[in-house]
C-alpha cells in the first residue's frame, strides 16, 4: 500500500500541482444559472468533475456546500467522491474537523477508512485542540494510506489572533503547529503524509517551514486575493512542496466544460510558472 504522500507525489508530477475546489455555494448556482437546491447542487458537482478529474492532480470538495442540503446532499458528496477518484484524481475533503477521543476516532472512520462511503484520500483538520487530539485521524490515515492537512496559518482575519499568539517557549502557536507536523513526517520519503495548510495571502510571517517535509496546501488564490507570485514570499525556500489551490477563480468559469478546463489550465500554468 502507498502512502499517500508518494501517491500525492506520483500525481503532482504527472498532472502538475493544481488543487481545484468543488464549492456549490448559492452564488456559482445562480451564476451557472442553476437552481439552488439539489438539483442544482447534483449538475453542479457531475459538471466539475467531468472537466477536471481526469486532468487535474487533487480535487477538493467543500463538505459543508453538499450538507447544507441534508442526506440527498450528502449522497451527492459520496457520488463525488467516488467518480473523481474514479478518475484518477485525489480527494482532498474539505471537513476540517477537531475534537478528541472517540469522536475524533470517528470523524477519522467516517473519512479515511475504505469501508465508509465518505472515503477520500485525505482530510483537513483543526489542531486548535491539541495537535495531540488529531492522534486517530494520523493514525486511520496512516493504516489506509491516506492524508491529513491540518490548520496552521490561515488566511482568515481572524486567524492571527490565535495562530501568531506567542506561547512560554517564544514559539507562535502556528509555529507550534508545524514543528509538531515537522516531527511526525521526519525521514519519510518522497514527502510525508502529513501536511499543513498555510493561506496563500498572508505574507511573510517569519514562520519557518523548513523541515515540514510534507504537502503545503495553498489556499487564498484567485478570488480571495492572492495571485501565484504570492507564494514565493508566503513559503520561500518551501516552494517544492506547494499545492496551490483555486476554487471561484475556476468555478467561476462554468458552466461548460471547455471552459473550466480552460480556467484550470490557466491556474495552473500560472502556478508553475511562479513556483519554478
Amino acid at each position: 500500500m502507498q502512502t499517500f504522500g508518494k501517491r500525492l507525489a506520483e500525481a503532482t508530477e504527472k498532472r502538475g500541482r493544481l488543487c481545484v475546489g468543488i464549492d456549490p455555494h448559492a452564488a456559482l448556482l445562480t451564476r451557472w444559472g442553476l437552481s439552488d437546491d439539489i438539483a442544482g447542487l447534483e449538475r453542479f458537482a457531475r459538471t466539475v468533475v467531468e472537466a477536471l478529474a481526469d486532468r487535474v492532480a487533487v480535487l477538493k470538495p467543500q463538505s459543508a456546500f453538499f450538507e447544507r442540503f441534508g442526506s440527498r446532499g450528502i449522497g451527492i458528496l459520496e457520488s463525488t467522491i467516488r467518480q473523481s477518484r474514479e478518475a484518477g484524481a485525489l480527494v482532498l475533503l474539505d471537513v476540517k474537523r477537531g475534537d478528541i477521543g472517540s469522536t475524533m476516532a470517528a470523524y477519522a472512520g467516517a473519512y479515511l477508512d475504505p469501508a465508509s462511503s465518505l472515503c477520500a484520500d485525505a482530510i483537513t483538520v483543526s489542531p486548535y485542540l491539541g495537535v495531540g487530539s488529531l492522534q486517530p485521524a494520523f493514525d486511520v490515515a496512516a493504516a489506509n494510506g491516506g492524508g491529513v492537512f491540518v490548520l496552521a496559518l490561515t488566511s482568515n482575519p481572524e486567524g492571527p489572533s490565535v495562530q501568531h499568539a506567542v506561547a512560554s517557549d517564544k514559539r507562535t502557536v502556528g509555529q507550534t503547529v508545524i514543528d509538531e507536523i515537522s516531527q511526525l513526517n521526519a525521514g519519510a520519503e518522497p514527502l510525508g503524509s502529513l501536511g499543513l495548510v498555510i493561506g496563500a495571502t498572508i505574507g511573510d510571517t517569519g514562520h519557518d517551514l523548513s523541515r515540514v517535509n510534507g504537502p503545503l496546501l495553498a489556499p487564498g488564490l484567485g478570488a480571495q486575493g492572492a495571485t501565484p507570485s504570492d507564494l514565493r514570499s508566503v513559503f520561500g525556500e518551501s516552494l517544492r512542496n506547494v499545492l496551490p489551490s483555486y476554487s471561484r477563480e475556476v468555478l467561476a468559469a462554468g458552466p461548460g466544460v471547455v471552459e473550466l478546463r480552460a480556467a484550470a489550465e490557466r491556474a495552473a500554468a500560472d502556478c508553475e510558472t511562479a513556483l519554478g
